[in-house]
């Protein structure tokens, strides 16, 4: 064989290998791509109006009582627009979610009951956590290959279920004082809310249930903006199976309360956004949906949402 041919299949079967290993580590760059970028939270958006029933705490927290005894604690000046929900029962409230950590979540939670709080985090992403606060009491779902990794009750976190250090935040190790199984009802004294396992954006993804005011709190697995199928731990397969699921199990639920915004106000879904994310996602897997970009490719789930995910030939239908 000619020399010159030699190098160029031999180039060329370099570079297929290169392009196989970016593939299949694409996560792990994108991560790392952040961490480079990144380093600590951007600036703070300029506050703008809100609904005439919304207060504002300070100049940074809102509150909307969406429910008796359920308020939204919104951070719309926080560039990605977290909310968070806090649950009050006769004997004890559940914070469900606490936002990045920008500002401190409890002065907030404080103003509104003097009950004990159990904070629950609907995943392990650092803008849901509330980096560096400490929660005396913390629960987490209790799902098997987070037991095993437990010291006791003692759970770390790592950097691909964290993503802090993109913004600054340094991955925590936790004490868990509730571990709650899916499908768990908890008690918080003249109300009860259920714990529903919803993965699809990350493996330890759970909504709550709350039954008496027909409201799902959906964490980041369907809210108002980009859904994000293509982070670390996300599946396609797993988004479709908990739509399948919860339009199922649920029917009687029309209202979802997510974990981000894009309009004023705290971010309603219904039933309708629920059934067309899953039209959108059979439509996916049967290769009859095409959406636009390179990586990651964008969906048009409806005028509320787009999906963001893999190029068809990566995606996670298992």
């Amino acid at each position: 064989m000619h020399k010159t041919v030699k190098i160029v299949l031999i180039s060329i079967a370099i570079l297929t290998v290169v392009v196989i290993a970016l593939i299949n580590q694409r996560h792990f760059m994108m991560y790392q791509l952040g961490v480079l970028s990144g380093g600590s939270p951007p600036e703070l958006l300029e506050a703008q109006d809100e609904l005439s029933t919304t207060i504002w705490f300070d100049d940074y927290y809102t509150i909307d009582e969406i429910a008796p005894g359920t308020y939204a604690i919104g951070e719309p000046r926080y560039y990605q627009a977290n909310y968070n929900y806090l649950l009050v029962g006769q004997d004890t409230a559940l914070l469900f979610d606490a936002g990045p950590g920008v500002r401190d979540i409890r002065p907030v939670v404080e103003s509104l009951t003097d009950r004990p709080v159990i904070f629950l985090p609907s995943h392990f992403h650092y803008d849901h956590v509330g980096n560096g606060q400490d929660f005396s009491r913390r629960a987490v779902v209790d799902l098997p290959y987070l037991r095993e990794r437990a010291q006791g009750n003692s759970l770390s976190l790592n950097d691909m279920e964290h993503l802090g250090p993109m913004e600054g935040f340094d991955v925590p190790t936790w004490e868990v004082t509730h571990w709650w199984p899916p499908g768990q009802t908890i008690d918080l004294g003249g109300r009860s809310v259920e714990i529903i396992h919803t993965p699809g954006h990350s493996p330890e993804s759970i909504s709550v249930l709350d039954r008496a005011n027909h409201i799902i709190f959906s964490g980041d697995y369907i809210y108002e903006g980009p859904l994000f199928g293509f982070v670390p731990g996300s599946s396609n397969q797993d988004y479709l199976d908990t739509a399948d699921r919860l339009l199922d199990v649920y029917p009687l639920i029309d209202a979802y309360y997510g974990g981000h915004r894009t309009s004023i106000g705290p971010p309603r879904l219904t039933r309708r956004d629920l059934t067309d994310l899953y039209d959108l996602l059979t439509r996916m897997r049967a290769g009859t949906a095409h959406g636009e970009g390179v990586w990651p490719v964008s969906y048009r789930v409806n005028d509320k949402m787009t999906f963001l995910s893999d190029p068809e030939h990566l995606q996670d239908w298992n």
